[in-house]
């Protein structure tokens, strides 16, 4: 800033020299401490010129380096916050805006950041400047000139609050766009499947016509203030320096003082005809900014970025209970998932949960990882509430295999780690062998350091829970989840699949939701839920003896489906 401010003064004196020079060719000396000779003040010229050359490369350097810098921290404050934010915000917002507000809207503020904010300082340095040069030189001239500046400035001021509404309007259409890039491509194999390419397209092509429209309303108003400016400003430049004119021809000004208030006018004109592409540019980046501020000021969960602060305080044996737990989740309040939930699992046992689609089974694997927190009611893990423990001690402790396994778009080798991060090579490839997936790893030509592609595409149904086993097992929880593991598999990856959870699940509580009711038959406890409420509890074989039970008619329909 300090190099900003000397570069815009040391650009304000070179009109003085050039009314300095104009008038020393007629032998009229303005300055008494210059020296009385043209070659001397042009020379001095020179020196100045290279001076400001100097000052200028520091400072853009400087301020770009500091607004990069500046611009890093924001986005990495933005990314952090992300990160930390629990699932309910995930739930209401899509992710194609999410990654609008950290993309388009950082580069909005970058831009300011990188020139807007330098330009503004500038141009109101040499405006300001350029106005007591003019004043020194004709008080009248200068007072004619800034006549209009009252009209100026409220006319920005309304014209800055509409810009920023429009501004705010573009960035949010911009993220709507980014939202359908995002899930189409996501979902290519839907949106072909279903040949709905077209409606795709005319779909982003409407949002793009929005956000056109929404630019090209801004581009008027801008358009009718820059007409403005030019009118009424400039126009009142011209009549002052015609009257300048006229005062020259009768005397009453030198050449030289008639040059540098032209040069001043035409400085102060400039940075005044800047201003207004500079403010919207302003309100732009202020439009921006409010998406953002609006993540940051999202409350976060509490969990440690030091990336080596994860290791557990308070460990977990693996005793698990709800009690009297009610849930609704938060977006849905209106809504009770789970009604009055009470059961206990000892360390160590396998717990099944089943139920008809709807009834509350995964809402009770998020409750256990603290996705989500109950209204009414509590969980605890080994007697004591989950808000004795931090979130990171549960999470360190807790483990889930899901139905739907995502994987990262890296190698096995880093997918198996992700479970322990510092974990060695061996640790993790005795975890694939226990997963049941060394054998097809070391089948790919790359092995271990075979890339998986986007979501794990190139891997199949099996394979991926496999690797979603051995990820587990490398992170050796005290409570584990298997929400639906095996249910999309076919016979022989099931086969494979069920024996590595059999491994999975030696000496640690196992919290079992299914469909398949054949995977549960040796679990030590089923619980069966309809309607997020508990109507049946024991072992297989005294739910298969309740004839009015609803586990006994799920079995039945079951089998008659499979001999179907």
């Amino acid at each position: 800033m300090f190099f900003l401010f000397i570069s815009s003064l040391v650009g304000l004196a070179f009109p003085a020299i050039l009314g300095a020079l104009i008038n020393a060719s007629q032998n009229k000396y303005d300055y008494p401490f210059l020296p009385h000779s043209i070659q001397a003040i042009g020379l001095g010229g020179m020196v100045l010129l290279f001076f400001q050359a100097i000052i200028s490369f520091f400072r853009i350097l400087w301020f770009v380096q500091v607004s990069e810098m500046s611009l890093a921290d924001i986005r990495r404050d933005t990314y952090f916050k992300l990160v930390t934010l629990p699932m309910n915000f995930f739930a209401n917002h899509r992710v194609g805006e999410l990654n609008s507000r950290i993309s388009a809207d950082l580069s909005q503020i970058q831009d300011t950041l990188t020139t807007t904010i330098a330009e503004i300082v500038r141009q109101l340095v040499i405006m300001i400047g350029s106005v007591i040069f003019l004043t020194i030189v004709s008080p009248k001239l200068t007072l004619a000139v800034l006549a209009v500046l009252p009209f100026l400035v409220a006319f920005a001021v309304i014209f800055g609050r509409f810009i920023r509404k429009l501004s705010r309007q573009a960035q949010d259409k911009l993220g709507e766009s980014n939202t359908i890039v995002e899930e189409t491509l996501q979902g290519i194999a839907n949106v072909k499947a279903f040949v709905n390419e077209a409606y795709e397209a005319n779909r982003y092509n409407k949002i793009l016509r929005n956000v056109v429209d929404i630019a090209v309303k801004g581009a008027k108003f801008r358009g009718i203030f820059a007409s403005f400016i030019v009118f009424f400003l400039f126009g009142t430049f011209v009549g002052v320096i015609w009257y300048g004119s006229v005062l020259v021809h009768n005397h009453e000004l030198d050449f030289g003082e008639l040059t540098k208030f032209i040069f001043y006018s035409i400085f102060a004109g400039a940075a005044m005809g800047s201003f207004p592409d500079l403010y919207a540019n302003l309100q732009k980046a202020v439009g921006a900014s409010e998406r953002v501020l609006e993540i940051l000021a999202e409350k976060g969960e509490d969990i440690s970025m030091i990336e080596n602060n994860n290791q557990v305080d308070q460990p977990i044996k693996g005793d698990l209970t709800f009690d009297n737990v009610v849930f609704a989740y938060p977006s849905r309040p209106e809504l009770t998932i789970l009604k009055g939930i009470s059961f206990d699992a000892a360390a160590g046992q396998k717990v099944a949960i089943v139920g008809p689609s709807g009834s509350g089974k995964s809402t009770m694997a998020s409750l256990i990882l603290q996705f989500y927190h109950p209204q009414n009611g509590s969980i605890l893990f080994d007697g004591r509430t989950a808000d004795e423990y931090s979130i990171t001690d549960i999470r360190n402790q807790v483990a889930i295999v899901p139905q739907d396994v995502l994987l990262f778009g890296g190698s096995i080798l880093e997918n198996i780690a992700y479970g322990r991060l510092n974990a060695s090579k061996e640790d993790i490839i005795q975890a694939a062998k226990r997963a049941n997936a060394h054998q097809f790893i070391t089948s790919f030509p790359e092995g271990y350091e075979t890339i998986v592609g986007e979501r794990g595409v190139k891997l199949s149904g099996g394979q991926r829970q496999r690797i979603a086993i051995a990820r587990a097992l490398l992170k050796n929880p005290s409570i584990l989840i298997l929400d639906e593991a095996t249910s999309s598999l076919d016979s022989e990856s099931e086969r494979l699949v069920q024996e590595a959870l059999e491994e999975l699940m030696k000496d640690r509580t196992s919290i079992i939701i299914a469909h398949r009711l054949s995977t549960i038959r040796e679990a030590d406890k089923i619980i069966v839920l309809e309607k997020g409420e508990i109507i049946e509890s024991g072992n297989h074989a005294e739910l298969i003896g309740n004839e009015q039970g609803l586990y006994r008619y799920l079995s039945q329909l079951q089998f008659e489906t499979q001999a179907g």
